[in-house]
């Protein structure tokens, strides 16, 4: 603190109208004087919004989370299909320090056919069944692919031609020049691009002996497999980078021990000077509000999608002016040293090395976390990392996304669940129990399946042990935005055109 905020501790001695476990009693006693009733009305509002975010989780179907599905999931399967054919060609080392880093690709088939599968039974559009059946095909389940032809030939169209050219790729031996020629026209005529148009067309092509199509189709899937395998590697390769120095980092700051203030940038206090029932009445009604304004704009936001870039600041306001108002200024404290924000330019350098600690450790965690996942064959489903704006947007549609996931988010999202709700709990508990609970509701919060909970939740651990180690929430902020911008940069290097 400030000299002309320090406390003089010897000529008062209160005692907090809302006492706390585990933490001493604010050095100013305060009371906000809050309606019992009130607070509870607010508890029901918050806790109705979260059983909306669980019950859309799990009651839902996930598919119908995604415009235009069929579109979505045909261009991103073709994606990670053209991205494995390119792995395959490069060096051996490479593609083992590429599994290393980034995962194996081994389950890609057979989980883009189970997603598929689910996406058939939703969905009326016959151009699902075709790209099911070329999956299939292509990984060698033949009987998956005869079971359909037979219910096919007895439909309507496009299904009898679906049927002629599943035939002709997939089952027979030998297709006349003619045949292939025909054949290749209707194919051409149908809903289906990219990586399942040419592995279909040259199946047929190669039965026919349709050298110069061959030849055709060859050079247009190595353009679009290079290009894809450009962008993966440079991921891979900044992925790869802030690891390795992040975690010389992490090692440095872990072996100098919990005493030590090396990386100690800030000056927020852990527990925090205000009382914890006070800080639950204050997160109880600001999230309620937050909540409902959060409604109101995603209501707005159909019709303004230019809203959404407001709505995370302004959905955020009433919980942040309650928090100051009733937690910060009552103990002589501002935001920018209630929560550390203040950074001194000699501590610059000690934030952006524990910035980067940050971020390798929760790249490690991913890393574990992949690697533990794999085996057991589960994998974040993808309507839950797919994002139209990030790859069909405009671009001030894009813009607009960046903010909101790589600004605002960040900072809004840190200052409510790491600087007020693990500043709750904190003043009950020690820093391991408040950063765990705070950090699972985080993870609820968002809506994941299994893998995404947990990749949340580990996050969520991570920024709360910058904040007590640090002061700080600055390195969990940027480390927050760094983690997003790198989730939206995997997405575009993918996905985008």
């Amino acid at each position: 603190m400030a000299a002309d905020e320090s406390i003089d501790s010897t000529s008062q001695t209160p005692v907090s109208p809302l006492p706390c476990v585990g933490a001493p009693p604010p050095p100013h006693a305060y009371d906000p004087g809050f309606s019992r009733a009130i607070t509870w009305l607010s508890a029901v509002v918050l806790s109705a919004s979260i059983a909306v975010v669980a019950w859309l989780s799990f009651d839902v179907p996930r598919v119908d989370r995604v415009p235009d599905a069929e579109r979505a999931l045909s261009h991103m399967v073709g994606r990670l299909m053209d991205q494995e054919e390119g792995l395959k060609t490069l060096p051996v080392w490479e593609q083992f320090l590429y599994e290393v880093t980034m995962g194996s690709d081994a389950n890609d088939r057979e989980q883009a056919i189970e997603w598929y599968r689910e996406l058939a039974e939703e969905s009326s559009d016959p151009s699902v069944d075709l790209h099911l059946a070329i999956l299939e095909g292509e990984s060698g389940h033949l009987a998956d692919v005869q079971q359909k032809m037979a219910r096919w030939v007895r439909q309507g169209e496009p299904y009898p031609t679906f049927t002629r050219l599943l035939q002709a790729g997939y089952v027979d031996a030998r297709v006349t020049p003619a045949s292939g020629f025909e054949l290749q026209a209707y194919l051409a005529e149908q809903s289906v691009s990219g990586w399942f148009y040419s592995r279909l067309a040259t199946r047929i092509a190669e039965r026919a002996g349709d050298r110069p199509l061959l030849v055709t189709i060859e050079t247009s899937s190595q353009q679009r497999v290079e290009a894809v395998l450009w962008r993966s590697r440079v991921f891979a390769l900044l992925e790869s980078t802030l690891m390795i120095v992040g975690l010389f980092v992490l090692a440095l700051w872990v072996r100098r021990g919990q005493g030590t203030a090396m990386f100690r940038v800030g000056s927020a206090e852990l527990p925090p000077l205000w009382a914890g029932r006070l800080g639950a009445g204050v997160l109880l009604r600001g999230g309620a509000v937050g909540a409902l304004l959060t409604v109101a704009f995603l209501y707005i936001a159909g019709d303004y999608p230019s809203l959404r870039v407001v709505a995370v600041p302004l959905s955020n306001l009433p919980l942040l002016a309650l928090a100051y108002y009733h937690l910060l200024r009552p103990q002589r404290q501002t935001f920018w040293r209630g929560f550390g924000l203040r950074i001194e330019p000699r501590h610059l350098g000690q934030l952006g090395l524990a910035v980067l600690a940050v971020v390798a450790a929760g790249l490690v965690g991913e890393w574990v976390l992949g690697r533990i996942a794999e085996p057991l064959k589960l994998i974040s489903h993808w309507t839950e990392w797919f994002d139209a704006d990030l790859v069909w947007g405009s671009s001030p549609t894009l813009m607009v996304s960046l903010m909101e996931y790589v600004f605002f988010a960040p900072v809004f999202e840190e200052l409510a669940f790491r600087g007020l709700l693990f500043g709750v709990f904190r003043r009950r508990f020690q820093w391991g129990v408040a950063a765990m609970l705070s950090a699972a509701l985080f993870a609820i919060a968002h809506g994941y399946g299994l893998i995404g909970f947990l990749s949340v939740f580990w996050s969520g651990m991570i920024w709360a042990w910058a904040y007590e180690r640090t002061g700080s929430l600055w390195p969990g902020m940027i480390g927050h935005a760094i983690n997003n911008l790198l989730v939206c940069l995997s997405v575009m290097a993918l996905l985008r055109a």
